[in-house]
C-alpha cells in the first residue's frame, strides 16, 4: 500500500483536520496508560506478584498487551465516526473522488492517517511504560512498528464495516462485539493457558493475541509462544484482507 501522490493529498487533508484537535488527544495518550498502570499494574499487580505465577512482574506482563490493545482501539476509532461523517453527512469522500484521487487513494490515505495516530498514541504509551520500568529489553525499540501492524490489522476491516452501514449506532458493535470481547481471550490480563483448553483456539484466531505476543516479546526479551514470523504473517493477512474489503465497500458506497 505505497502512498501515491493523490493518496498523500488525502493524508494531508486528514492531518489538517487533526491539527485542530491534536492537543486533547496527546494529553489523553499519556493519561490513559498512567491510570491503567496505577490501577492495574501497581495496585492489582502487588497482589498478583505475591503469587509469583507469571515469571515477570504483573505490570511488565499487562503493559505490552495494553499497548497492543491501544493500537487496535485507535485503528478502529479512526475508521469510525469520522469516516461515517465523510461518507454520509459532509460527503467529503464524494467530493474527493471528483478530483484526481481514486477510491484506492482515499482508503490508502485514510490508513496513512491511522498510522500517524497509532504512532502518536503508542509512543506516548511506550514512554509511560519506560517511566514505570515496564521495559526490560532493547527490542522495545521495535514496538512502534509492531503497534502499527497491530492497528492496521483492525483498521481496514473497520473501514469496510463503516462504509457498509448507515446508522452510526451500529458502529458501536465493532467495539462491543469485536474488540472488547477479544480482550477476554487474547491474553491481555492473564496468560491464555489459564483459559479452559476448549477456549484457547479463540485466542489464536484473534489478531489482538498475536499483537500482544509480539509487543510482550519485544518489551521483555522473552520469546513468544509461536515464531515471530507466524505472528507477523497472521497480522499481515488481516491487513491485506481488510484493505481488499475496505476498497470494495468504498467503491460500492461512493457509487451509490
Amino acid at each position: 500500500m505505497l502512498l501515491r501522490r493523490p493518496a498523500f493529498a488525502v493524508l494531508e487533508y486528514h492531518l489538517l483536520v487533526y491539527g485542530k484537535v491534536w492537543r486533547g488527544t496527546v494529553f489523553s495518550s499519556f493519561v490513559m496508560p498512567l491510570l491503567l498502570f496505577l490501577g492495574l499494574g501497581v495496585s492489582l499487580g502487588s497482589y498478583v506478584d505475591q503469587q509469583q505465577v507469571l515469571g515477570v512482574p504483573y505490570l511488565e506482563f499487562i503493559a505490552p498487551g495494553l499497548l497492543a490493545y491501544t493500537a487496535a482501539q485507535v485503528g478502529m476509532m479512526e475508521c469510525g465516526s469520522m469516516v461515517m461523517n465523510n461518507l454520509q453527512w459532509q460527503k467529503m469522500y464524494h467530493v474527493i473522488t471528483a478530483a484526481p484521487p481514486t477510491v484506492t487513494d482515499i482508503v490508502t490515505g485514510q490508513l496513512g492517517y491511522v498510522v500517524v495516530r497509532i504512532l502518536q498514541s503508542t509512543t506516548a504509551f511506550l514512554l509511560v511504560m519506560l517511566v514505570f520500568g515496564a521495559i526490560t529489553s532493547p527490542w522495545a525499540l521495535t514496538i512502534p512498528l509492531v503497534a502499527v501492524l497491530a492497528g492496521l490489522a483492525f483498521a481496514p476491516a473497520s473501514l469496510a464495516f463503516t462504509a457498509s452501514v448507515n446508522n452510526q449506532n451500529l458502529m458501536s458493535m465493532m467495539f462491543r462485539l469485536g474488540l472488547l470481547p477479544m480482550t477476554i481471550f487474547a491474553g491481555i490480563f492473564s496468560p491464555i493457558d489459564r483459559l479452559p483448553t476448549v477456549l484457547r483456539p479463540l485466542a489464536y484466531v484473534t489478531p489482538l493475541w498475536h499483537a500482544g505476543e509480539l509487543t510482550r516479546a519485544a518489551s521483555t526479551g522473552l520469546p513468544p509462544e509461536w515464531p515471530v514470523m507466524v505472528h507477523v504473517g497472521y497480522l499481515t493477512a488481516w491487513v491485506v484482507a481488510g484493505f481488499v474489503l475496505a476498497r470494495r465497500a468504498f467503491i460500492k458506497r461512493l457509487a451509490a
